[in-house]
């Protein structure tokens, strides 16, 4: 993860003694445990982190549910993602990020990692279920799931993931942005899922970035899930 240190006048600054000058975190860094924005205050000169990954991942998502759902003339009120089961592959920093926000959006969220004490471990901090990596090709409680892939390598086609598999979830979302359009997102889009692209949460990440560093200035990130 990019540690990005923003401020008017530039000065190098070990990271350690970044860390300990932070004054204050944001209540989703403190369960994530990962920060990748500092920011110095105009008006007292305190370090203020932020991370940026956990809400450009969430909206990501949340905005190409949206998309469907208005398309097929429907009302939303809430977040899309509130009461849907969210299944998620890997439980390293980028999985840690998205259970966060899954859990921030009252979604049930279900874990499967090679380590399962890792997934187990990660589960119980979101209030969520840990199975075995093994499980995941059968795994098909319910229709209209969530699917992040966020393990380390990406998510290979092979027999334990197939078209078939994919066919219980309506939004699959693969955090890999190399290459853009994963072989899980292809056979994802075979079958008629919303397929949600790395490079849109890369992206949606930065553009907070430059928002904090702006003072807020808005920019709308566009949504890439289909081009």
């Amino acid at each position: 993860m990019k540690l990005v240190v923003l401020e008017s006048h530039t000065k190098k600054l070990q990271l350690g003694v970044v860390m300990k000058s932070i004054h204050w975190l944001r209540s989703v860094n403190l369960s994530t445990g990962a920060v990748n924005t500092i920011v110095r205050r105009p008006i007292d000169g305190k370090l203020i982190s932020y991370n940026t990954d956990c809400e450009a991942s969430i909206t990501a998502i949340e905005d190409a549910l949206r998309e469907r759902r208005v398309a097929n003339g429907e009302e939303l009120r809430t977040s899309p993602i509130a009461g849907k089961t969210f299944v998620l592959v890997g439980a390293g920093g980028a999985g840690r990020t998205l259970a966060f926000g899954a859990k921030s959006r009252v979604a049930q969220v279900v874990i499967f990692n090679r380590n399962y004490e890792k997934a187990k471990v990660l589960a119980d901090a979101v209030s969520g279920e840990a199975l075995p990596y093994e499980c995941l090709k059968r795994f098909c409680p319910q229709e209209g799931m969530i699917l992040a892939n966020a393990s380390a390598v990406g998510m290979e086609p092979n027999t334990d993931q197939t078209p078939e598999t994919l066919r219980a979830y309506e939004l699959v979302f693969d955090a890999v942005y190399t290459p853009r359009n994963t072989q899980l997102l292809q056979e994802a889009a075979e079958v008629g899922a919303i397929v949600v692209r790395g490079v849109e949460m890369f992206i949606r990440q930065a553009l907070g970035q430059f928002r904090l560093f702006t003072g807020g200035l808005g920019i709308s990130p566009p949504l890439m899930s289909n081009h």
